[in-house]
């Protein structure tokens, strides 16, 4: 959220990542998802932590990744109704503070989950298949990139 960052303000969608507080939120829901596991009787803590970051992985890969277009009304005459919440993140500009934010997380919580899983070869494997999914997703090669048909094709952009 500093100054290097392209953006355009102009898109409600994607100006609450710019917003005060927003990184300390998403963290905060991400604890808020993790104590809510941590609270199941029945669940050890390799497997609370394992449900923890799967279930942000989807959760995060289905927002930014499957989702398309935006719930406002945009100054952009509609040309975000066909982008995904993370193609349109600072207005498709790669590697911002926001998106490297984004990206950092699945990361450091992999390696969270496989340090208190005590890296158990079943659950490093889930979580792994997790974090690949989720990444690849994040790729600069996949701007605009849709794969298979259920999630349509990709977009030429004519401007160019």
């Amino acid at each position: 959220m500093s100054g290097d960052e392209a953006s355009s303000y102009n898109n409600p969608n994607e100006v609450w990542l710019h917003g005060k507080g927003a990184w300390l939120a998403y963290i905060l829901l991400l604890v808020v998802l993790r104590l809510a596991f941590a609270s199941v009787p029945f669940l050890s803590v390799p497997v609370s932590f394992t449900l923890t970051n799967v279930v942000h992985n989807m959760l995060s890969f289905y927002l930014f990744h499957l989702m398309r277009g935006t719930p406002f009304v945009s100054a952009d005459q509609g040309e975000s109704a066909r982008l995904t919440q993370w193609e349109q993140i600072d207005a498709g500009a790669q590697f911002t503070n926001t998106r490297k934010f984004l990206a950092a997380i699945p990361i450091v919580l992999f390696l969270l989950t496989s340090h208190y899983t005590e890296y158990d070869p079943v659950l490093f494997a889930i979580n792994f298949v997790s974090l690949c999914i989720v990444m690849v997703a994040k790729l600069p090669q996949m701007h605009k990139v849709r794969l298979f048909w259920f999630f349509g094709r990709k977009f030429v952009d004519h401007e160019k």
